[in-house]
């Protein structure tokens, strides 16, 4: 691997190129505009509103002062609710001591604290995995630290990125970070993973758009505007949107991706254009509108967001979108049409629908597969792409519906005794060796693979809060209780229902820990849906009708 260009910052601010095989290395000196902001005294407001509808930054900037509250203002939780809730203050405990501190400032958490085997990459900071840690940080008012966290990536996104003497993106975000500390100069740097050091080298696509829904998240939470206001921020989000809305020569608004370049880091056949990445992309643009000035550069980017949301809400529910019915249409499918007037628009083989999924489709439901691409429908269920879908309303309110009824229907096939499978049905035999490539940490209904994750517990808790249904996240949080803790928090678990700890996986692993505290918080307070949930933009109203040459 080529050396990576970085930054070393001495104690006066100034910044002198070094250059490591290591990774990329930083220091902020005491004298840096980041630290300076970090410790700008805050203005207090201890008012505190939330609510579900979607106001505008400029309405957040008018009330009271800049930042309404401290990070360390809220009342914390009497001592008897610990006491009533064991399980909650473990959580709490267990989380804390993952918090990782540089120059005595805590800006995020390790992604396992489990010191019984091997570290790899697990004692690093991901931005995927900080994602419930911030948002349990929030809901109870401590903020601090995700906005050290905000600060610190959108510093790596700007440093040069090379990996075998090709130079990444400007705006691609890293997909971890790590402090190091050395005793003998005994100063602390920051090693970044833009890809280079990951399985596959593939660079992670979703860091940038949790990122930004992060910096919405903090800023809908908090009423600080001041943060995303700031011409790093701004700039920051310009520039991971210029790497996802430059022109080329995709003929669909999808984002077109490498196989294992989001939270499934493995080659799983998710290649293409996979819907986690999608619903992510659409929810990052939804926000990127509310977080964007309205100053020359914003308005033109604003335009693109714009155009780019109509055709992917337009692309996603005609054409990634199945239920009954059009189950049966894809069943009866032509081949081999041409001209606008074909009905098999992307010359999918009725042949290759997988039997199961004309057991799974319940006549009640649907969902949206994971992949869409010329004669390839990757019929798959994947949670996290869904219930991103529910939570930025590229679901309409009648998909979002039906996807918590296709849950309610397959309890036992996607819930089973653990929540909560990745995805569903696992591949295995002859197809499984084609797809993972043999790879052992991915057998059937393990890891990647149809593996149960408890973090979603949080997303599927904030999907089901949103449609009106939360005894479906109830029941599912009351199985996590069963088992969770006991077992140490463990990373994935295996099995058809998930009935058994993951064969590798981690224990005390922090998002899973963050997400129970995240769905059992918003089920306590569903005001704290507001962070992370849009409502449907009625300019996309009436939803798009499928096209007619879909319809037979």
């Amino acid at each position: 691997m080529s050396p990576v260009h970085g930054d070393h910052t001495g104690q006066n601010g100034n910044v002198r190129s070094l250059e490591t095989t290591v990774g990329t290395l930083f220091e902020i000196g005491e004298d840096s505009d980041v630290m300076r902001l970090l410790d700008r005294p805050r203005q207090v407001n201890v008012e505190r509103k939330r609510s579900f509808d979607e106001r505008s930054i400029s309405e957040l900037s008018n009330i009271g002062s800049p930042c309404r509250r401290s990070c360390f203002l809220g009342s914390p939780r009497p001592s008897s609710y610990y006491e009533s809730h064991p399980m909650v203050a473990d959580a709490w405990e267990t989380l804390r001591r993952s918090v990782v501190h540089f120059r005595g400032q805590p800006v995020g958490t390790l992604a396992a604290v489990d010191h019984s085997v091997e570290e790899l990459n697990y004692d690093q900071v991901f931005v995927r995995d900080f994602v419930p840690s911030a948002l349990a940080f929030l809901m109870n008012r401590e903020d601090e630290i995700v906005k050290n966290f905000l600060l610190k990536t959108l510093r790596l996104q700007s440093w040069e990125k090379i990996v075998d003497q090709f130079k990444l993106g400007e705006g691609v975000m890293p997909a971890s970070f790590k402090v190091l500390h050395d005793p003998v100069r005994n100063f602390e740097t920051i090693t970044a993973d833009f890809g280079e050091s990951a399985i596959g080298r593939v660079a992670p696509v979703d860091s940038g758009f949790w990122w930004i829904i992060l910096l919405r998240a903090y800023t809908k939470s908090t009423g600080d505007t001041s943060l995303s206001e700031m011409p790093e921020c701004q700039n920051g989000i310009r520039l991971i949107l210029s790497l996802c809305l430059s022109e080329g020569f995709d003929t669909f608004p999808t984002l077109l991706c490498a196989d294992g370049c989001c939270m499934i880091d493995r080659r799983m056949g998710v290649y293409g254009y996979p819907i986690e990445i999608q619903a992510l992309f659409f929810m990052a643009l939804r926000c990127a509108l509310l977080l964007l000035k309205q100053d020359n550069v914003g308005k033109e980017f604003v335009e693109r967001i714009t155009d780019r949301l109509h055709a992917l809400s337009y692309h996603m529910r005609s054409y990634f979108w199945l239920d009954l019915k059009q189950l049966n249409d894809i069943y009866r499918y032509k081949t081999e049409e041409y001209s606008h007037t074909a009905v098999n628009k992307f010359n999918v083989m009725p042949d290759s629908l997988p039997d199961w999924v004309f057991d799974f489709m319940p006549s009640r439901g649907g969902y949206f597969i994971g992949n869409v691409s010329p004669a390839r429908m990757d019929f798959r269920w994947f949670c996290l792409g869904n219930c991103v879908a529910i939570l930025s309303s590229l679901a309409t309110p009648e998909q979002a519906s039906a996807i918590m009824d296709l849950i309610e229907s397959r309890w036992e096939e996607l819930v089973g005794e653990m929540p909560l499978k990745i995805c569903y049905p696992a591949i295995e035999s002859h197809e499984w060796k084609i797809v993972t490539g043999c790879d052992p940490k991915n057998i059937r209904w393990s890891y990647h693979n149809g593996g149960s994750w408890p973090v979603l517990l949080w997303l599927l808790t904030a999907a089901c809060i949103k449609t009106g249904r939360p005894q479906i996240a109830r029941r599912a949080i009351e199985l996590a209780e069963s088992r969770l803790s006991k077992d140490s928090w463990p990373e994935y678990y295996d099995g058809k229902l998930g009935r058994y700890m993951g064969k590798q996986a981690r224990k005390f692993q922090t998002w899973s820990i963050a997400g129970y505290l995240v769905a059992k918080m918003m089920l306590e307070d569903p005001s704290h849906l507001g962070m992370i949930s849009l409502e449907e933009d009625k300019q996309m109203k009436p939803l798009v009708k499928r096209s007619a040459s879909w319809s037979s």
